[in-house]
């Protein structure tokens, strides 16, 4: 990363209050920040934009079940439909409705899927039972029965919808949504084999939860296994469900010592044996970090990481023959992180690649051999993050912050690499703004707010970028916050003599620049969590003080 662009996220994040003028205010309490959330913004919920790009589903709710329908609006007309009512999503013997924690519709539209009950693995609920919805007789059946309850991890559907494959205990299955019989496709699972998702290390520092992928033609499925033999045992006590507590062992690699074994495999959809690839390098000090089907292919590009992580050796593999050719390898004297916007263009004759080769965070076109390398975005700038890539338009849709770190901007540039890059977002709105763009480009749920505008979220045309629809403009919370009357962030640099560092305070309401206060420094700050950002979050409504042990009393 360009250190220039890394001063505004290294960052220093200072607040100046006077601790009894919180303390003795009839007005702000920490009950009514923490207790009653009587100052939390407003959301719209999870919006998801439908495959013809006409119109976008959400839940909502209905009162006369304490449940969940799945409606969906027209973009233009602002009409309202239901997809799903949750009468559709009453078991055979229950009175209520499943619960939606999420859902996916099959490639036809023809099936829901329905993820429900869940329970946390690690940090996130991945774990729980799943249910098929046919749309078109209104059949709901569970996935899984006789699997136990609330098992199933990572459900998808095949890509022509007649089953479904997950993982349940350490092992895949698929399962025939119209005969119901399950095939259980690895048997290895359990104590030291993962099989189909990940240990801690994976999840925690390469974002992997999900390990497996069905094969384009539906008849492999491609996935990760792990082998914890050998790795170190951290203990955990377990003191919340029993009168006596319990260790918990967790195979939890620390420095330098071996991390689990992963390999990449292939196996028929229809049961049989796995296929390995063998990858060169030692698995235990390399990290098998991605590994997707090219479209329309028998072929899996597989990201290599070494342990060090400053060097991204990218194969592509023959399912057929299990060979494999080296096409790309990404360095960096530093580090390298690993991105999930691969988007395969010209009939997957090149796919789109993000590096910092030149100094900044770039995308860029590369030929499927590898041999050409094209840059997309041009600019003095890093990517924050890919919003769209759109290849029927010929455009790349990215936030970026060229002139001040502390905001977000959208911008645009050619796929072909030929132009200077675009501002979309109104040179009149500063501030953070975040999107949720149709893939073809035409419409995007946008977000916008600043250090003294808590969110607003509203519906846009992105080619004009009006307002077709507000959907929350969180108005009540800025009337209450003005009744109030605290002071907002102010934002300044501080030179440290070979850097200048980005940061904001907030002084009391009765600030008096004779007197002396308590300076309290959040020490939380990098490139992953910026704490000096121009927006509502960070500032007094996320809380005065946001974690008593991010912060020092100078």
């Amino acid at each position: 990363m360009n250190f220039k662009f890394s001063i505004g996220l290294l960052c220093i994040v200072a607040l100046l209050f006077n601790i009894s003028t919180f303390a003795q205010s009839k007005k702000l309490t920490l009950e009514d920040i923490y207790t009653n959330r009587a100052y939390r913004m407003k959301g719209v919920g999870q919006i998801r934009w439908m495959k013809d790009n006409k119109g976008y589903s959400k839940l909502e709710g209905n009162t006369a079940l304490n449940s969940d329908d799945i409606v969906v609006y027209d973009a233009e007309s602002d009409t309202r439909k239901i997809l799903v009512n949750a009468n559709q999503l009453i078991p055979a013997g229950s009175t209520t409705p499943l619960s939606i924690d999420n859902y996916t519709w099959s490639d036809d539209n023809s099936k829901l899927l329905v993820f429900t009950n869940t329970r946390k693995v690690w940090r996130e609920n991945t774990r729980g039972d799943y249910w098929v919805l046919n749309l078109a007789n209104g059949k709901l059946s569970q996935l899984g029965k006789g699997l136990g309850e609330a098992t199933l991890m990572f459900a998808k559907f095949s890509p022509d919808g007649s089953r479904v494959a997950y993982v349940s205990k350490l092992n895949i299955y698929a399962e025939d949504i119209a005969t119901g019989v399950i095939t259980k496709l690895t048997k290895d699972g359990g104590d030291n084999i993962i099989n189909g998702t990940f240990d801690w290390v994976y999840e925690e520092e390469l974002g992997c939860q999900d390990g497996f992928r069905w094969s384009p033609d539906g008849k492999n499925i491609a996935y990760w296994q792990s082998d914890t033999k050998g790795v170190g045992t951290f203990y955990m006590i377990n003191n919340v469900d029993s009168i006596y507590s319990k260790p918990i062992p967790l195979p939890y690699p620390k420095v330098g010592t071996a991390n689990s074994a992963v390999k990449v495999g292939v196996i028929s959809a229809t049961g049989g044996k796995t296929k390995w690839f063998a990858v060169p390098g030692d698995p235990r000090n390399n990290y098998l970090a991605r590994m997707e089907y090219i479209p329309g292919s028998d072929e899996v590009m597989i990201q290599q990481l070494n342990r060090l992580q400053n060097t991204n050796t990218v194969w592509v593999g023959n399912t057929k023959t299990m060979a494999l050719k080296n096409i790309l390898t990404d360095k960096d004297d530093a580090f390298l992180d690993i991105y999930d916007n691969i988007v395969w263009l010209d009939g997957t004759k090149s796919f789109t690649w993000t590096s910092e080769k030149d100094g900044w965070m770039h995308l860029y076109k590369v030929s499927r051999d590898g041999k050409d390398m094209k840059l997309i975005t041009n600019g003095n700038f890093d990517m924050v993050n890919i919003n769209c890539i759109d290849p029927v338009g010929g455009f790349v849709y990215y936030i970026a912050s060229p002139d001040n770190y502390t905001q977000r901007y959208l911008y645009r540039s050619r796929l072909d690499g030929s132009g200077k890059a675009e501002r979309v977002s109104p040179a009149d709105m500063a501030g953070q703004h975040s999107y949720q763009i149709s893939s073809d480009a035409k419409y995007a749920i946008h977000s916008f707010e600043n250090a003294t505008t808590p969110r607003r979220i509203s519906l846009i045309n992105l080619n004009t970028h009006k307002e077709i629809k507000i959907l929350e403009d969180n108005a009540a919370l800025k009337a209450k916050m003005n009744e109030l009357g605290l002071r907002n962030k102010e934002f300044f640099k501080v030179d440290i003599g070979d850097v200048v560092l980005d940061a904001w305070m907030i002084k009391p309401i009765n600030f008096d620049p004779q007197k002396k206060y308590p300076l309290l420094v959040h020490v939380y700050g990098e490139p992953a969590g910026s704490t000096v950002q121009d927006n509502w979050g960070t500032g007094i409504t996320s809380g005065i003080i946001t974690s008593v042990t991010n912060w020092i009393i100078l």
